[in-house]
């Protein structure tokens, strides 16, 4: 069972976390002894450029990847010491996922997506908090569709939705404006901000976007799987410089 969240206590962290792919003589350090918490209800964006472990770290925060050694923490719950079947109720209970990739059923309307986690779970929609998310997102006339009759934009709210429904402590964001167009991308990272400022939920983000990572209230740059800087309020240009860095 997990444990509640102590007052005061980051919603999520690592401690000396390092992941490493392979054996022998050319392994790949992907994370390298990264320690970093994460205050509740804030939004944090995770930037580095390709190969540099952003979304390894993420996998691992996630509890979808296990470390090669250190901590990883959900409130009080240390998954990384945990057996598989107890990171799965972490997960479920505590944890919202948004992919680039959408990853909906396409047999099912998005209503059906959207509750599929809570129907795994055997627990009741909250129909206030449903009609809240479809309302905010404007999914309304949408809920009858299967994924096939929703453009990208509409798909990526269904995720999102989805994400939100199941009211997570934390929501993972996997480049979740990357497919989407500009005017589609911005409304969604608003929503995520209002989670973040209104509802009291944690948004980590791995983004490549410097206008995306401006959204949130803290971005943590990464390069060669440590972290090289964390900057609070992230500007655009704060990013781009950054990354500019890293590939020269």
């Amino acid at each position: 069972m997990s444990q509640q969240t102590p007052m005061g206590a980051p919603a999520c962290g690592v401690s000396h976390l390092t992941k490493v792919f392979g054996s022998g003589e050319q392994p790949v350090v992907a994370v390298n002894d990264v320690s970093v918490a994460i205050a509740p209800g804030s939004f944090t964006a995770v930037m580095g450029p390709s190969g540099s472990g952003k979304s390894t770290l993420m996998h691992c925060m996630a509890g979808l990847d296990r470390p090669t050694s250190g901590d990883v923490y959900v409130g009080a719950d240390n998954i990384a010491r945990l057996p598989e079947k107890a990171v799965t109720n972490v997960r479920r209970d505590k944890i919202g996922f948004v992919f680039q990739s959408f990853n909906l059923l396409p047999t099912l309307t998005a209503e059906q997506n959207i509750v599929l986690p809570l129907d795994l779970a055997g627990r009741k929609v909250d129909k206030a908090l449903f009609g809240q998310v479809i309302d905010s997102l404007g999914l309304g006339d949408r809920l009858t569709h299967r994924p096939s009759q929703l453009s990208g934009g509409q798909q990526q709210r269904v995720a999102v939705a989805r994400a939100l429904v199941t009211r997570p402590e934390v929501i993972f964001a996997d480049e979740p404006t990357g497919a989407l167009d500009r005017r589609t991308g911005t409304a969604l990272l608003e929503y995520l901000r209002q989670c973040s400022r209104e509802q009291g939920q944690t948004i980590i983000m791995v983004t490549h976007d410097p206008l995306a990572a401006a959204y949130a209230d803290r971005g943590l740059m990464l390069l060669d799987g440590r972290i090289v800087a964390d900057l609070p309020h992230p500007t655009a240009e704060q990013v781009l410089s950054y990354l500019g860095q890293a590939a020269a």
